[in-house]
């Protein structure tokens, strides 16, 4: 399962690439008005006095990614359970990495932007990595990498998304409705009881996570969370039939839908910025030089130093296929924070303005960490051929 997750992950990187660039092709030529009525026409869902009415690109940062949100959760708790994350050493060099990953991007940013109160809503947003993008990159190295290290990559990016998660809950939550999260709460109950009555026919789950989504949509906590919560839940053993896992089964169905529908999407409705109003002053201000030193300096230096201070103290070790030359190429891939980067951007700001240069930053710094990463684990990969 875990070689379907990483070939489906590869796949999707590179369809997502091509849907930000038609993005970004679409938002700098005459199709620009066309691209903006889109994603600003108002959705309306209404059940007699109960109306939910967004703006298209809410529905999918909102709606879809809720989907998304859930799919990570999903892969958390499986991971956690019986995958890479299930052993204190399987978890340990990923985890460290992830720390530093998260921890050094944001310091960056905070540093370059300290003067600006306002800007700094977005620290989070270079401490993001996105693992299909990664693995997408990855993927075009072919076979001669090792498992190890696309597991590695995968484990280190799954904590990352855990902690941008944590972020989002902790600090990007808006005025809270005490009404809408009791209700929530009412329905995080009814998950437990399912859980502890046995329950393993995952449609009162779902219908429950309707509810619950719904309710965090309306309560100020970002509705995203509700996927997470809900993923928790689902079982991952069926008592009646031991071969059988709900929630892998759950997975392997929704995986698909994520990688080739949901996140293209978003990528398509995210990625799209006004190249023309930009100038290099622009760029090097703070939020674009603070988001892009973030995501390639930052991670670099957080990842690879890091896991190179945890394998120097023999806190963990390498596997014997794997050296720290390709550790340093996979550092320089988690500088590719598309997605989840894109997102906390859009929560960070409301200005279309500063949206805009959060978007700057992170293509510029998700590109460059990309072409890096790939160049130096391209080396790494052929010297190792050569010495074997």
């Amino acid at each position: 399962m875990l070689r379907e997750f990483l070939r489906l992950e590869s796949a999707a990187g590179i369809i997502l690439m091509a849907a930000a660039v038609l993005a970004i092709i679409a938002d700098n030529s005459p199709l620009a008005p066309y691209y903006d009525l889109l994603l600003s026409t108002k959705v309306v869902l209404a059940i007699g006095n109960f109306e939910i009415a967004k703006p298209l690109i809410l529905w999918i940062n909102d709606g879809l990614m809720a989907v998304f949100f859930f799919l990570i959760g999903l892969e958390l708790k499986r991971e956690l359970k019986v995958g890479a994350l299930a052993t204190r050493d399987q978890a340990l060099m990923p985890l460290i990495a992830a720390v530093g990953g998260m921890a050094i991007p944001a310091l960056i940013y905070v540093a370059i932007n300290s003067p600006d109160p306002e800007a700094l809503r977005a620290w989070a947003v270079p401490a993001a990595t996105d693992i299909a993008f990664a693995l997408g990159i990855l993927a075009i190295l072919g076979k001669r990498v090792p498992f190890a290290l696309k597991v590695f990559l995968s484990a280190l990016a799954i904590i990352d998304d855990l902690g941008a998660i944590l972020v989002i809950a902790i600090f990007y939550t808006a005025e809270l409705s005490v009404w809408s999260l009791a209700f929530a709460a009412v329905a995080i109950g009814s998950l437990a009881i399912l859980n502890i009555l046995g329950v393993t026919r995952l449609a009162p789950y779902l219908l429950i996570g309707l509810v619950l989504w719904t309710c965090v949509l309306k309560s100020g906590v970002h509705a995203t969370l509700a996927g997470v919560v809900l993923a928790f839940f689902i079982p991952l053993k069926d008592s009646k039939r031991p071969e059988f896992s709900p929630l892998e089964d759950l997975e392997h169905k929704l995986h698909p839908w994520v990688a080739f529908m949901i996140l293209p999407i978003f990528g398509f409705a995210n990625a799209g910025v006004h190249l023309g109003d930009f100038s290099l002053e622009i760029m090097f201000s703070g939020i674009p030089l603070g988001i892009a030193l973030g995501l390639f300096v930052g991670k670099q230096i957080g990842v690879f130093g890091f896991t190179w201070l945890a394998v120097k103290l023999k806190i963990v070790k390498l596997g014997s296929d794997v050296d720290m030359l390709m550790i340093y190429g996979v550092s320089l891939l988690t500088g590719v924070g598309f997605t989840m980067s894109l997102f906390i951007g859009g929560l960070a700001f409301d200005d279309p303005d500063k949206i805009a240069m959060v978007k700057v930053g992170v293509i510029t710094g998700s590109v460059i960490s990309g072409v890096a990463g790939y160049a130096v684990l391209r080396w790494a990969l052929s010297r190792r051929t050569a010495l074997a």
